[in-house]
């Protein structure tokens, strides 16, 4: 999960692209809440705690942009990566925003729309577990092991481009990873799995080495380098302990919605006379 460089409780403060994603993330937590209450007003059920966990998401995401972030520059780069790229998506999409937005659009072109993109061949593959961990991977050793990071620092279009693709591409990899969400063809959770922990894994060495070594280009204190990969590799492994519970709590349910359905197929035993 790859974010750009943020530059807490500088005197110029939040930049434009900063302001704007503050922005958006609060809108969206209001047209999730103005969904779930349309579903509250004409009897349906949709639990509370998912406009809470929505809000919490959009909260985390609009605090990564605007918001003081603890310790120097490369701690509070670490720690707006982990708001930014992996726990704010994890409550985004256990919240299910696509089903609450099929189940509050009225019918009509509108919602008949939106399930032909959930369905598309692209949207398919795009959410394949392996590609999107290679996305996610991929990406965060290209920004940290090349001089793209140090870029950032003087550009502001790439900064705010990695900075966009950050949520994307952790949205997309808990989207893959969980599946809660309605999709056509759900992947196996075992894939998932494999998904999962190689992703985890290249996380972990990543942060590794820049426990040893800075990025290209940059220059932090060792104090600060050293505390900013222990974010990482730690907060990286809480939250990909909490993407494993969610899977495997899935798997779980996928199995007994399995074998009640192999119940109900065989066939009553023969009673004797």
């Amino acid at each position: 999960m790859i974010l750009a460089h943020i530059h807490p409780g500088t005197a110029a403060g939040p930049g434009l692209w900063e302001i704007a994603s503050a922005v958006g993330a609060l809108l969206a937590a209001v047209a999730y809440g103005l969904a779930a209450g349309r579903l509250w007003r004409r009897g349906d059920a949709w639990p509370w705690w998912r406009p809470v966990s929505f809000t919490a998401g959009c909260t985390w995401v609009a605090w990564a942009g605007v918001g003081p972030l603890p310790g120097g520059p490369f701690t509070a780069h670490m720690t707006g990566h982990l708001l930014l790229g992996m726990a704010a998506p994890l409550l985004l999409v256990l919240a299910r925003p696509l089903t609450l937005a099929l189940r509050a659009s009225p019918p009509g072109a509108a919602r008949r729309g939106l399930l032909s993109l959930a369905h598309s061949r692209p949207a398919r593959l795009l959410a394949h577990p392996l590609l999107a961990a290679l996305l996610d991977a991929g990406g965060l050793w290209l920004l940290y092991r090349t001089d793209v990071y140090a870029h950032t620092h003087h550009r502001p279009l790439l900064h705010a481009l990695v900075h966009a693709h950050v949520l994307a591409a952790g949205l997309l990899f808990t989207f893959a990873v969980c599946q809660v969400d309605p999709v056509r063809h759900r992947r196996p959770p075992a894939l998932r799995g494999v998904a999962l922990l190689a992703a985890g894994v290249a996380h972990a060495v990543l942060a590794k080495t820049l426990y040893a070594t800075p990025p290209p280009g940059t220059a932090f204190t060792t104090t600060d380098l050293h505390t900013g990969s222990q974010v990482m590799y730690y907060g990286g492994d809480l939250v990909e302990a909490a993407l494993g519970t969610v899977l495997a709590a899935s798997w779980y349910r996928a199995a007994g919605r399995a074998r009640t359905r192999h119940r109900r197929r065989r066939p009553e035993p023969a009673l004797g006379r």
